[in-house]
């Protein structure tokens, strides 16, 4: 019986599935900044291709990250009014630091380092870090969910034959639908005799 168990084990250890999907997330978020052009950078940005059952494990995982970011993002801004933009140990940013625009400053910035460290204990890669909330929060501002898609690709992996897909962000080559007009009907005169 499966009682209370849910999640694909993907034939490894808990901490080997925790590890992965740290390492897969990471990467995917990485290639955000990918450029095709240098050599190692992924050919297209924001997609890694992988089997189906660990894209389908791992969407779930990028999908909570990218929420966690978002739910940052507006005490980052409200935090911003009460900043200063004095140089580090300078007198002006000692003197803000020792005012009450610094408590207002910290009472503001505290919920977003909060989600931050959150995203960081799964992730554990500045880099992905820094592009998490950044870019990618603000690129789905106005998304509620479903920031990535799996896409299955016709050929199977070579040596195994496993059946694989793409996972990429939405947003980036997205296919916009036209939609078709009517087809004009014209009357004709010769219709009514």
């Amino acid at each position: 019986m499966r009682h209370r168990l849910r999640g694909r084990v993907l034939s490894r250890t808990p901490s080997h599935r925790v590890a992965m999907f740290r390492n897969m997330s990471a990467s995917l978020i990485r290639t955000v900044r990918a450029d095709p052009e240098v050599e190692g950078d992924a050919k297209v940005p924001g997609r890694i291709v992988t089997t189906v059952a660990k894209a389908k494990s791992l969407r779930p995982v990028v999908e909570k990250l990218i929420t966690l970011a978002k739910k940052a993002a507006p005490h980052l801004e409200r935090a911003a009014q009460f900043a200063t933009t004095e140089q580090r140990n300078s007198t002006g940013w000692k003197t803000w630091r020792e005012s009450g625009q610094w408590q207002q400053w910290n009472a503001a910035i505290a919920p977003a380092l909060a989600y931050r460290r959150r995203a960081f204990a799964m992730l554990r890669d500045d880099e992905a870090l820094d592009i998490l909330f950044n870019e990618l929060a603000a690129r789905f501002s106005d998304r509620p969910g479903g920031y990535t898609r799996i896409l299955r690709l016709a050929k199977p992996r070579l040596g195994d034959a496993g059946e694989r897909a793409i996972i990429e962000f939405v947003g980036e080559r997205d296919r916009v639908k036209r939609r078709r007009s009517a087809p004009v009907v014209v009357a004709s005169a010769d219709r009514e005799s």
